[in-house]
């Protein structure tokens, strides 16, 4: 895909989403359904149903997606695309690009061995490894707006609330 056919998939959409603002408010969602008799939940991707269960360092077996390391993937997904998209929008060609993301854990936290360490990721570092010969000032530009344009990334890095509700199965 180069930027015109990019450019022509896009533009009936912004051109709506202008015109109402509403038609672009979109609501994207996740289900699982907990095993019944381990400790693992299936999540339906809509491509593949996924199990995924304790990591190794908090007692699982390592035969499971940790949602940890789906929660990295996500956002390693959602950056590559991200640049993908920048680069054929600014018509930046790349000859070869590798993305990567990293957190560090402290479980502790998450098995309430210390009080004191944090449950979740104290850092997460994510890396691009981008092979053009576009000029160094393009490439910057093309990493400021993938970083600007990444849901996943701009969600992390911006705390987004989340609220939990609960509802009573039936018995």
């Amino acid at each position: 895909m180069d930027a015109d056919e990019l450019r022509s998939l896009q533009a009936p959409l912004k051109q709506r989403y202008r015109e109402d603002a509403d038609t672009a408010l979109i609501v994207l969602r996740a289900a699982g359904a907990v095993d019944e008799s381990g400790i693992a939940c299936s999540v339906d991707t809509g491509k593949a149903l996924v199990e995924a269960g304790l990591h190794p360092s908090g007692g699982g077996s390592g035969l499971q997606a940790c949602s940890g390391d789906m929660l990295l993937q996500a956002l390693v997904a959602c950056a590559g695309v991200t640049l993908k998209a920048v680069a054929t929008a600014l018509s930046i060609e790349i000859r070869d690009a590798r993305v990567s993301a990293e957190g560090d854990l402290d479980v502790r936290g998450t098995l309430g061995v210390d009080r004191d360490a944090p449950v979740g990721f104290r850092a997460i570092r994510l890396h691009f490894d981008v092979a053009s010969d576009a000029p160094q000032e393009d490439l910057e530009k093309l990493f400021r707006l993938t970083e600007r344009y990444c849901v996943v990334f701009q969600t992390i890095s911006g705390g987004a609330p989340v609220t939990i509700s609960r509802g009573d199965h039936p018995a």
